[in-house]
């Protein structure tokens, strides 16, 4: 068990640093910033190689909302849910500090700002409102644990499940960055809302019950769709 968690703490952090970094450091400098396509294959790729790298030590979840959408769907223990969870939120809490601790250094540093939180309403990149970010984070939270779910499968090709889990990871940023930063992941929402100016905090039940539904979701119209353990 200590070693899944140390997985899940790493490749969380991973996911954090790299996507949520990729948002701060990256994203908006003038000319060769990377934007929201970059961010998006960020978030992508960081779950791809954490997959690749650790998913055989802990199952590759990086995520409270995997976690729950896998015991649901009878692929995980239920008594490791919670050590599962902490280790997430733990993991991408570190990623944030450090992030922190760069932007911070920066030489026309004047405060974080949105730090790549999620939000709705005034704190949505595009002005969308509670109803629009929450309907957004369950379907898509709903589909990404299909993607899982089906990818992972013993009828699916060996092998590829990471490539389907990070470009639909990548897809899901594509669609919904302007709504709501994109969440679909609890611990990714926690670590940056820790340490970002604004309503981050206090928007952030959203982004823990949204996902929380949808891994639900998804993980029940799988087990209608397949005989599949």
């Amino acid at each position: 068990m200590t070693k899944k968690l140390m997985a899940e703490f790493f490749g969380t952090f991973w996911l954090v640093f790299g996507g949520c970094g990729s948002a701060v450091l990256a994203a908006g400098v003038a000319d060769v910033g990377i934007g929201w396509l970059g961010v998006s294959l960020a978030f992508g790729l960081t779950v791809m190689t954490m997959a690749y790298t650790v998913g055989h030590i802990s199952g590759g979840h990086f995520n409270p909302a995997v976690s729950l959408g896998l015991l649901i769907g009878g692929r995980f223990d239920g008594k490791d849910l919670l050590p599962y969870w902490a280790a997430q939120v733990a993991g991408a809490a570190l990623a944030a500090a450090v992030l922190f601790m760069i932007v911070s250094g920066g030489a026309r540093f004047e405060g974080v700002g949105g730090f790549a939180s999620n939000g709705y309403a005034e704190a949505s990149p595009q002005g969308y409102s509670l109803i629009s970010v929450l309907v957004v984070e369950i379907v898509l939270t709903a589909f990404f644990l299909i993607i899982i779910l089906g990818s992972t499968s013993s009828g699916a090709p060996a092998g590829f499940a990471p490539i389907a889990i990070g470009l639909g990871l990548t897809l899901i940023h594509l669609i919904s960055i302007p709504v709501s930063n994109t969440s679909v992941n609890p611990a990714r929402s926690t670590g940056v809302a820790l340490f970002a100016e604004g309503p981050a905090v206090t928007q952030l039940w959203l982004f823990w019950v949204a996902p929380l539904i949808g891994a639900a979701i998804g993980a029940a119209i799988w087990k209608l769709m397949t005989t599949d353990d």
